[in-house]
């Protein structure tokens, strides 16, 4: 096979936030496929002289087919960019059978998703010791692409860790039931990003009671992402991370006695 098309990872909107793989891709590209309603244009601005830039946000899957073929033939590279992180909510897995049936080769860059961005712009970690180690990242069912029987909102916020939803901001009223239904308590912490790292971003803290309210408030129905859960609190960490503690030991560092005896009193294992 000749030509490649690759699926780049754009990061949640900074041009900064793309990798350093993914614009070195961009630059290099014969042809750069991206949608103009949820990609930064500063993202694909470095592309070379001459390159072609498509514009796909009104484009079906059939209608980028003769882009490839054109690529295949020509042994060209083609930048598939995609906004966040290719792998999540990005139809790309359909577009790998394209690229099959086609006949031309693709390879895939990943990006830095809005949950991160997200949580890194409010400054907080999703998985905190004793609190939340795990994060589900889902999206609230009933909308326009049906969800699998058994992925559900409700039985998702059972587990009471950190939850990251994308395309639920339209349903927000629905949204916030579903996750009170589930079990998160009304003054569960939410934190809600709109075109997070864009530079009209805005991030908002709240209660679960409020989430619908602050929403219809500020109008957001797309390019927002909401984080639920106990570990997005402000308040001081009660429980720390034993990988910095001075009483754990590992490969790299002895515990020291004095505190891995306070760990162990505490009941875990120096």
């Amino acid at each position: 096979m000749t030509g490649k098309v690759v699926f780049v990872g754009a990061g949640p909107g900074a041009p900064d936030l793309i990798t350093v793989r993914g614009a070195r891709i961009i630059a290099e590209a014969d042809i750069i496929i991206w949608a103009s309603s949820l990609v930064s244009p500063d993202i694909v601005a470095g592309h070379k002289p001459g390159a072609h830039l498509v514009d796909s946000a009104s484009a079906s899957l059939e209608d980028l087919e003769p882009l490839y073929v054109r690529a295949r033939d020509e042994d060209l590279i083609v930048a598939r960019v995609h906004t966040g992180d290719p792998a999540i909510y990005g139809a790309t897995a359909e577009q790998r059978d394209q690229c099959r049936r086609v006949g031309i080769a693709f390879e895939t860059i990943p990006g830095v998703s809005a949950f991160s961005a997200a949580a890194a712009a409010a400054e907080v970690e999703i998985t905190l010791p004793e609190v939340a180690q795990s994060l589900i990242l889902t999206r609230l069912e009933g909308g326009r692409t049906p969800m699998p029987a058994r992925e559900r909102v409700r039985e998702f916020a059972r587990h009471g860790t950190t939850m990251a939803l994308y395309l639920s901001a339209a349903r927000n009223r629905a949204l916030q039931e579903e996750l009170l239904a589930g079990g998160y308590p009304p003054d569960t912490p939410v934190i809600i990003g709109h075109k997070v790292s864009w530079p009209d971003q805005v991030i908002v803290r709240t209660e679960l009671s409020d989430l619908s309210a602050t929403m219809r408030q500020h109008q957001w129905w797309k390019h927002t992402v909401i984080l639920v859960g106990p570990a997005l609190a402000e308040a001081p960490v009660e429980k720390r991370s034993h990988l910095y503690h001075p009483g754990f030991r590992h490969e790299y560092r002895a515990a020291e006695p004095d505190a891995a005896s306070d760990l162990r009193e505490k009941g875990a294992q120096a």
